[in-house]
C-alpha cells in the first residue's frame, strides 16, 4: 500500500506539472505517514510476539541463521508452515511456494521443459526470491553454484530457482536439527 503511494509521487516528480506534483504531495503525505506508523506499530507487535514465545524466538534464531533469511522471510516461512508443523517436509513447502519444478507431460508423453505450479503462494515465492538474490551477494556455496550452473549454460532463472529450493530445504535441516546454520557442517554417515 505504501509503494501504491509512493510510486505515483514520483513519477509525477519526473513528468508533471510541478504544482499539480505539490498538490498530489499534500494530499498523500498525511496518508503515507499514516500508513508508515502503522506498520512501525505492526512489526513492532511482531517483534514482541516472537521475543515472547519461546518456541517462535527459536525457530526465528534457528531460520534466520541461514544466509540470506531475514526477519521477513524467516516470518513468512513460519506463519506458511505453522511453525513447521501442518507443512512438514521441504518438498511441500516448495511444492506450496511454487518453486518445485514438474515435468509437463499428458499420459505417456513428455511436452517440453519441467514448469513450477502457478498456483503458488505468490507471496512467499517472492520473498524466497528475494531471499535468493541476497545469498548470491554472500561469497560461499549457493554463490558458487550459481555461478558454476550459469558457466555451464543454464538459464539464470531456472539456477534461482534452484537456489529458491535449496533455501527452503536449509530451513527445514536446520528446524529438524534444532541447530543454528554452520557453512561448515559435514554430513556424518550413520
Amino acid at each position: 500500500m505504501v509503494s501504491q503511494l509512493k510510486v505515483p509521487l514520483n513519477e509525477q516528480k519526473r513528468f508533471g506539472d510541478k504544482a499539480l506534483t505539490t498538490q498530489l504531495g499534500q494530499h498523500c503525505s498525511n496518508s503515507l505517514k499514516a500508513l508508515l506508523s502503522d506498520l512501525k506499530g505492526v512489526e513492532k507487535a511482531i517483534k514482541q510476539l516472537i521475543t515472547d514465545d519461546p518456541t517462535l524466538k527459536a525457530l526465528f534464531e534457528l531460520v534466520t541463521s541461514i544466509p540470506g533469511v531475514g526477519q521477513v522471510v524467516a516470518t513468512e516461512l513460519i506463519l506458511a508452515s505453522d511453525e513447521f508443523k501442518a507443512i512438514n517436509d521441504p518438498k511441500k513447502l516448495a511444492c506450496h511456494a511454487g518453486v518445485a519444478p514438474f515435468e509437463h507431460s499428458s499420459g505417456s508423453s513428455v511436452r517440453g521443459k519441467t514448469r513450477v505450479n502457478h498456483h503458488a503462494r505468490k507471496s512467499l515465492k517472492t520473498l524466497l526470491h528475494m531471499a535468493a538474490m541476497s545469498a548470491l551477494q554472500i561469497p560461499g556455496e549457493l554463490q558458487e553454484y550459481y555461478q558454476r550452473k550459469v558457466a555451464q549454460g543454464k538459464n539464470k532463472m531456472l539456477v534461482i530457482n534452484a537456489l529458491r529450493n535449496k533455501l527452503i530445504h536449509r530451513v527445514y535441516a536446520v528446524v529438524k536439527r534444532g541447530k543454528k546454520y554452520d557453512k561448515n557442517h559435514t554430513l556424518t554417515l550413520v
